[in-house]
Formats: structure tokens, sequence, C-alpha cells
């Protein structure tokens, strides 16, 4: 059976049409040469060098199996150094789902120095709503997932990786214009546009606990899934947004950003699950500033 140890011999035999020669550059002696080229020969069945003293000569055939050999090698090594890559999370393809507040915060920059430091890996981003994040990653769907703390989730491992204040967004012709900073007090009867609990509920939950303790539950006029949907209401001024201070980027037209008081923060965490074996996942969560520590990938 044809091996790859046999093509080497037989490529550098090839290559110097020297015995000698050959022997020196594969480091070894002339005669395991000679045997492991004849070996070659008649496992192929076919003459491949017309052999004089130390020298030979490549036939037609031995020309043919040259370029193909050589192929053959190539892509023997090529697939030793991907494997080795593969095993140090260099090589392979990476799947991230993100909520659409991370595209405004850590997404960008992360993915950015994850890429640079691992170029030949392909990188899958995919955003989803926040509340099935947590669900996706343990089920495998993604390696990683950025979004809003999920509190403690069977087979999920997190880290934060980003925290910001809530802001208020309103009407530039809103009351609330003329001044720099909201009591949530002033939000009592004020008609609210938020995302929907069963799609991002720990920011609804946030909504909900700045304004209980002044004893009223915030007035809910319109609920839509999407963060500019809500800036896009807004600037209609049909209502005013509490949202993480990052969708001031949007600088959406009639829309101004206005500071809570004691405003409430909200968490972002990298979310995976431990048993994930895709080195990938390992270099992504250095890239992530995640101590070792907390990784627990088996």
């Amino acid at each position: 059976m044809v091996d790859i140890r046999q093509m080497r011999y037989f490529i550098a035999l090839a290559e110097t049409l020297h015995f000698g020669r050959a022997a020196d550059r594969l480091n070894i002696t002339q005669p395991p040469l000679s045997r492991q080229v004849g070996a070659l020969e008649r496992e192929l069945g076919v003459k491949l060098l017309e052999r004089h003293s130390r020298r030979a000569v490549l036939t037609a055939a031995g020309q043919q199996f040259l370029e193909d050999a050589r192929s053959v090698v190539s892509s023997f090594d090529q697939a030793c150094r991907n494997v080795r890559l593969a095993d140090r999370g260099e090589l392979g393809e990476l799947s991230i789902g993100f909520m659409m507040h991370a595209a405004h915060t850590v997404l960008p920059g992360l993915a950015k120095r994850y890429m640079a430091a691992f170029p030949l890996v392909e990188v899958k981003l995919r955003e989803v709503i926040p509340s099935s994040l947590s669900g996706d990653v343990v089920a495998g769907r993604f390696d990683a997932g950025i979004t809003f703390s999920p509190g403690p989730v069977r087979g999920l491992a997190t880290y934060p990786v980003h925290r910001e204040n809530l802001c208020l967004a309103i009407h530039r012709e809103h009351e609330f214009a003329a001044h720099d900073v909201i009591g949530a007090a002033a939000l009592e009867g004020q008609p609210l546009i938020a995302t929907p609990v069963d799609v991002a509920p720990t920011l609804r939950q946030a909504i909900s606990d700045y304004c209980r303790p002044y004893g009223f539950e915030p007035t809910i006029r319109l609920e839509t899934q999407l963060q500019q949907t809500i800036i896009s209401l807004v600037g209609e001024n049909l209502g005013i947004a509490l949202v993480p201070q990052s969708m001031a980027k949007l600088q959406t037209r009639d829309v101004v950003f206005r500071a809570l008081e004691d405003a409430p923060a909200i968490e972002q965490v990298i979310a995976w699950r431990p048993q994930n074996l895709n080195p990938a996942l390992r270099a992504f969560l250095t890239v992530a500033e995640v101590p070792k520590a907390t990784m627990q990938l088996d």
C-alpha cells in the first residue's frame, strides 16, 4: 500500500535525480531510499525511474506521478497543519447569537479583535431576540451568545462584558426635553413604548423596578420588538421610552435622550455551554477577557 513516506522519498529523488543527494536531503542512507522507491514501483506496477549507477531519470509515468504526488503530499501537510490549528481554535467555525443592543455596544469591537487574531476561523453572527438566546446556546444552536443577564440557567455559563444605564428617549418637543435629568416620579402616567416581556424580560423588569418604589407601575402604551422601532415611534411623538444609553447612537430625527435620576443599570453577558467542545469558543472567550477559571470548558 502506497504511503506518504514513500511519496516523499520519490519526490526527493525525482527532484534531485541523484540517490546520494536525495538521501542527504531526507537525512537517511541510500539503501532504505532505494528500497522504498522500489517498493513504491512494485505497489503501483509502474516503472517510475530509469536507474544509472547513482543517477536516475524519470520515465513518462514517473513525471506524471511526481506532479500528482506533490499535490497529494501538499494536501496531506496542509491537513496536518489544519488539524493543529483547529485544535488550538485557530481554524474552523464559530457561531455567535446576539441581541440587537450588543450590536451597538460590545459586539463590533469584540468581533473585530477576534477576527484579527483568528483570521482563518469563519465567524457566523446572527441577531436573535434576548429571550431566546440562552435556550439557543444551551441547545447548541450557537457556540456563544451576547445577551442581557438571564440569571441562573441550567447548563449555561455567563460572564459580564458590558453594563450601562437606562436613559429616557423623548420627542424633542416633549416637556421633558427642557430638563437634563428626569426623575422616576415624573414618569407616572406617561405613555411608554417598550419591548414585550416575552422578548426582553430583563429590560422590562428593570423598567418596572425603577417605577415601583414610587408607587406606580409603568403605563405601557405600545409594545414592539425592536429598539430601532421604539425610537422611531418616539420620533412620531407616540410615547416615550426607557432604553439603554447605547440607543442614543441611532441619532433619529426629532428624538432626544435625557439622563434618568438614579438610573437603573442593565448588564450584558457572554453566555456559553461549558460542554461545548469547539476549540474556537475558548479562543473567543479569551479575546473577550473571560478568566480561564470561569470558562469551565472541558
